[in-house]
């Protein structure tokens, strides 16, 4: 597991359990990466966010800042394929982190995280297509075609639970 714990504060939190600050700063922070740096207008707040996980990566420097983040949604209906997998999201890193291994590290942290709270269940993730690689690297395989998604290619790629 790539080790950042003395650089980084890691935080896995309910959105009930997320004060104002938390979420003004998880918000501001999607829309810095996704709709300035990308250029892309969407619906961020697409009502997703009350029933997810959130991982919250703080650097540990004097003026804290986040530095990390993607939500986690649990699996719906166990009997609908669709909707059974764990579902990972809204992934990013801020620019003055990137370089360092800090999505590694996060996605690491999310995978053992997603193992222990839904034994069993696979995970699935809608990537832009420049990060296939880096996630099939984790165990992700495409499970589409690259299609555009608001003017970005991605494709659909999952990773089946490995087994024990």
């Amino acid at each position: 597991m790539t080790d950042l714990n003395p650089e980084f504060k890691w935080q896995w939190a309910a959105f009930s359990e997320l004060g104002a600050r938390d979420v003004y700063t998880m918000l501001a922070a999607r829309s810095e990466v996704f709709v300035i740096e990308q250029q892309c207008l969407y619906a961020d707040m697409d009502g997703q966010d009350p029933d997810a996980w959130h991982l919250l990566v703080h650097s540990q420097k004097a003026n804290p800042e986040l530095a990390g983040y993607l939500r986690v949604q649990p699996p719906d209906e166990p009997g609908v394929a669709a909707n059974a997998d764990v579902r990972i999201g809204r992934v990013l890193t801020r620019a003055p982190f990137r370089g360092i291994g800090l999505g590694q590290a996060m996605l690491e942290r999310t995978l053992t995280h997603i193992e222990a709270q839904w034994p069993g269940h696979a995970t699935r993730l809608h990537a832009q297509a420049h990060l296939q690689r880096f996630y099939g690297s984790f165990g992700f395989e495409p499970i589409s075609d690259i299609h555009l998604d608001d003017d970005i290619p991605h494709i659909w790629m999952r990773r089946v639970m490995p087994k024990r």
